[in-house]
């Protein structure tokens, strides 16, 4: 059995108090009074959802989660931590977590200009060279003590507002530098650096995003992010674990179910714009994805509310 928190001694203490904390502190939306900062918390398992994770790092204080990228899927617990270096589509949920031990975890965005501000002040010779591939777009390892005292301190924050403003910003700026010098250190270090492979490869993925619903051209996107065809092939699938067609309908089928959510009478108009010309391989596409086809999905959403991924009927791949 996988234990429940790293073998560091000091770990389970500062799991103890952040589970404390978070649970005295999450809230339906997931926002709390520190910008940047979310706390998630589920009380059973949820079928697996669709979502998006930017550049953001996670620590899960209890109960397990799995994140599901393209053929990767990522199991991590308590005291550890996952990194996510670009937007990108998943299928997310607790698969351990109960009214009496919900599922607890805390989320930090990490804004690049930070990481390339605070590379700028380390000394030569502080960090190995930066890898000439891009590293995959989600990681997950074991939380040093020092970083898990660091999550506390900044989660301590929300007990007393009035330090906020000034000592919010200097705990992220340490958590920050924690994870450049750490296991993962290689993607924060590369997505804090303009000139990088994933700084290349995030360029095209935010095209691909804004742009879902149109055909393109691998050779025209490749050019944009400023790689080779060969190059942009190998980093982008490395990154996101697809292709950038297959990216591109990872996006197009979350789009869709959003849209189903809220217009569950119009799947024809949302294949099309979602950009497919056929809607048969968008109900067979549509399927595959979520576990069933929009038709039945789209009355369970109107029966559930609108609520993505809460409930019975369909599921995820995860």
């Amino acid at each position: 059995m996988v234990p429940d928190a790293p073998d560091d001694l000091d770990a389970p203490c500062a799991l103890h108090e952040l589970r404390t904390l978070l649970a005295r502190h999450a809230r339906p939306d997931l926002r709390t009074a520190i910008e940047d900062v979310l706390i998630f918390r589920a009380d059973e398992p949820y079928p697996p959802a669709p979502a998006t994770y930017g550049r953001v790092m996670a620590v899960v204080a209890q109960g397990r989660k799995r994140f599901a990228l393209g053929d990767r899927v990522y199991d991590y617990h308590a005291g550890q931590y996952l990194v996510a270096s670009v937007d990108l589509p998943v299928t997310s949920h607790f698969t351990e977590a109960s009214p009496q031990r919900p599922g607890l975890g805390v989320g930090l965005n990490l804004d690049p200009a930070a990481v390339a501000d605070v590379l700028l002040q380390a000394a030569p010779g502080d960090l190995p060279d930066v890898r000439v591939d891009a590293p995959p777009g989600l990681a997950v390892s074991t939380a040093p003590a020092a970083l898990l005292d660091a999550v506390v301190r900044l989660v301590r924050l929300l007990d007393e507002p009035q330090h906020i403003a000034v000592l919010a910003p200097l705990v992220k700026r340490e958590i920050i530098w924690r994870l450049i010098a750490g296991e993962q250190g290689a993607m924060i270090r590369q997505f804090g650096r303009p000139d990088s492979s994933l700084s290349h490869v995030a360029r095209a993925v935010r095209w691909i995003r804004d742009h879902y619903a149109q055909r393109f051209r691998v050779e025209e996107v490749a050019q944009q992010a400023g790689m080779s065809v060969s190059a942009f092939h190998r980093n982008f699938l490395a990154v996101t674990a697809m292709s950038p067609i297959q990216f591109q309908k990872q996006i197009r089928l979350q789009h869709a179910r959003l849209q189903l959510a809220a217009n569950p009478n119009d799947i024809a108009g949302i294949s099309r714009r979602v950009g497919y010309d056929s809607p048969s391989q968008f109900s067979r596409e549509y399927r595959r994805q979520f576990g069933c086809p929009p038709s039945q999905d789209a009355t369970r959403l109107r029966w559930s509310g609108s609520t993505i991924g809460v409930g019975s009927g369909c599921s995820g791949r995860a």
